[in-house]
């Protein structure tokens, strides 16, 4: 597989829509691996704060949760969807869960990680790392889960 475009992939919104990424050009996206039973599950709410904020002016944030990392969302999509709405509000786009490290890791993750490789070469660390792709469909920075959302704004505006 040639290195190829963010917006060749595809993936299953937690309702089961099959949602192309193609639908996001010319949008600043963020990626992010989400868990519920995390530490920094509190995350969600900046995370929704930064898309309630910048979406009109063009960023989406679409998160995957994944059971990866201490086996924190053991959750299925509905149970999933429950905890994000009711706790957090989360209104942008949330997948079905996903693999993000491993033979198995969802496609759009061995992507993102062979073009911004972290500390721990293309491993993902923890839940909540954030990819961030500019609106040309460019893989242009990946913040680490400890960094709140809060923290990447400024990033995020240079670059809408």
């Amino acid at each position: 597989m040639g290195k190829g475009s963010i917006y060749d992939f595809e993936a299953n919104k937690l309702n089961g829509e099959k949602i192309k990424l193609d639908a996001f050009k010319g949008k600043t996206m963020v990626v992010v691996n989400t868990a519920s039973k995390c530490g920094l599950t509190p995350q969600y709410e900046g995370l929704e704060s930064m898309y309630e904020k910048y979406k009109d002016q063009g960023l989406v944030i679409l998160g995957f949760p994944c059971n990866q990392f201490g086996k924190q969302e053991k959750g299925n999509s509905d149970e999933i969807q429950e905890f994000c709405q009711v706790n957090y509000g989360v209104s942008f786009p949330m997948f079905e869960k996903i693999e993000v490290n491993g033979s198995n890791a969802h496609p759009i993750y061995k992507y993102l990680k062979s073009e911004l490789g972290g500390f721990l070469g293309s491993k993902i660390k923890w839940n909540f790392t954030k990819f961030v792709i500019d609106k040309n469909g460019k893989p242009v920075k990946r913040f680490a889960p400890t960094t709140a959302p809060e923290k990447m704004e400024s990033y995020i505006e240079e670059i809408l």
